[in-house]
């Protein structure tokens, strides 16, 4: 389990106003489980956070996050796959008869819009770089890591993560292990797949998104470019 984090500020300085909202949010994504920061609407990049997120739920969130003490490394899932990393096979696992639960069709649909090299497909567990945009069914944009100025796009870095583990939403995780590398695609994920009926926010949903795998760094070893 992961050190235990200390806290930053004091009351009277998560209040100042010398305190960026930004620096709050960083923390709590930085040291909180990943069903904290869902519950408080703390998941999604720090940018788009920040415009909804006001200083107040945020010093809420933060002292809840030690109230509670919720942090990265203290969920089951979390646990369990901390100690996976950590066991050093000896023996030969003995053979165990799993149940294939059909779940159905899959609960999003996919428009390949520029088509990849077909060659470089990523794996659970390796690392996708990817932009994207989310939108609502009205074309409204709740979230998106391409920057609109010039000058920022220039300085700006495409999403990383392990993709098949959970690490985003399960329509990402199941999208991207279709798309190869430099493929564009538009992906409509349904609810279930998504962030459950009620949505982010509330009553908003399916939600689409417009996502481009422009590399791929395959178990972090080395990166397509």
């Amino acid at each position: 389990m992961a050190a235990v984090p200390t806290r930053d500020w004091s009351d009277e300085q998560l209040k100042s106003d010398d305190l960026p909202k930004k620096d709050i949010i960083k923390f709590i994504q930085d040291n909180a489980a990943h069903s904290f920061l869902n519950e408080h609407k703390l998941l999604g990049n720090i940018k788009n956070v920040a415009k909804t997120a006001k200083k107040e739920q945020l010093i809420i969130a933060y002292n809840q996050l030690f109230e509670s003490k919720r942090f990265k490394g203290t969920e089951p899932i979390e646990e369990v796959t901390e100690q996976v990393k950590a066991v050093k096979i000896e023996e030969k696992p003995k053979e165990v008869k799993t149940e294939v639960v059909d779940e159905g069709p899959p609960k999003y649909t996919k428009s390949v819009l520029k088509k990849g090299d077909k060659t470089n497909f990523p794996k659970k567990g390796e690392t996708v770089s990817c932009w994207y945009t989310g939108t609502l069914e009205d074309g409204t944009v709740f979230d998106t890591n391409i920057p609109t100025a010039a000058r920022k796009k220039k300085q700006a870095k495409p999403l990383s993560f392990k993709v098949g583990l959970g690490r985003v939403i399960r329509g990402w995780d199941e999208a991207l292990l279709t798309m190869s590398k430099g493929e564009t695609a538009r992906v409509e994920i349904e609810s279930e797949w998504a962030y459950g009926k009620k949505g982010l926010p509330e009553s908003k949903y399916p939600f689409l998104w417009l996502i481009k795998c422009p590399t791929l760094c395959m178990l972090c070893k080395y990166e397509y470019i």
